[in-house]
């Protein structure tokens, strides 16, 4: 999760996409260039590194020229051949 965050606060699209799992990756990325990742607060982690499943609560602090905001996501994850990739998320309402 963390590594995913970084990714997106410096603008790896090809990180992002490698670490999407194949059932669920979009064919390309588009990255706000607007928008700037500032911090990352895990709330909950279930599952370990040799579970074959996981999820990740977070919440992202971000800045636009509009502003500052949070994104508050559940994301789910799945571990294959000792990798984790992201599976999906559900965003949490504002």
């Amino acid at each position: 999760m963390r590594s995913r965050y970084t990714a997106f606060a410096v603008g790896d699209v090809d990180y992002l996409l490698a670490t999407w799992h194949s059932r669920t990756r979009p064919a390309r990325l588009d990255l706000d260039p607007g928008m700037s990742w500032v911090r990352l607060e895990i709330v909950a982690a279930h599952g370990g590194p040799f579970d074959g499943e996981g999820v990740v609560e977070f919440r992202a602090h971000y800045r636009t020229d509009a502003g500052r905001g949070v994104l508050h996501e559940r994301s789910s994850f799945v571990r294959e051949n000792a990798r984790w990739y992201y599976v999906d998320g559900v965003v949490a309402p504002a």
